[in-house]
């Protein structure tokens, strides 16, 4: 089984800055796409980032230039750097991975979701 545990959320006051990060444990073989995702009270969730095995990264048009996806695919654990935050980034923070499954000869991926940490940006 595998199981994601995200990290770093909190309160913190507009402007300011956090770092998310999410460990990947379990049977991994090997992990392809990461990602972030959020929802907000009474909206659906919605994408922030995602990175390759390759390092290529897509963000929401909200976030550029303020959020940075990055992985250690060595310790199977993906960061969210958050800088510039609005309230309006108040948010449940997920993250997801595409796991290899077995049999690994057929190359299938599972997507697998963490539980969530919640972000709250303050005025």
């Amino acid at each position: 089984q595998v199981q994601l545990a995200e990290s770093g959320g909190g309160l913190v006051q507009a402007g300011g800055s956090l770092r998310l990060s999410c460990e990947a444990s379990g049977s991994i073989r090997s992990i392809n796409t990461m990602g972030w995702y959020r929802q907000a009270p009474g909206k659906q969730r919605e994408l922030v980032a995602t990175i390759t095995t390759g390092g290529s990264t897509n963000y929401a048009d909200s976030v550029k230039g303020r959020f940075t996806i990055s992985r250690d695919s060595g310790k199977n654990t993906l960061y969210l750097q958050m800088a510039s935050l609005k309230c309006e980034d108040t948010a449940v923070y997920y993250c997801n991975a595409d796991v290899l499954i077995p049999p690994f000869f057929t190359a299938r991926f599972r997507t697998y979701w963490g539980q969530g940490t919640q972000v709250t940006v303050s005025s």
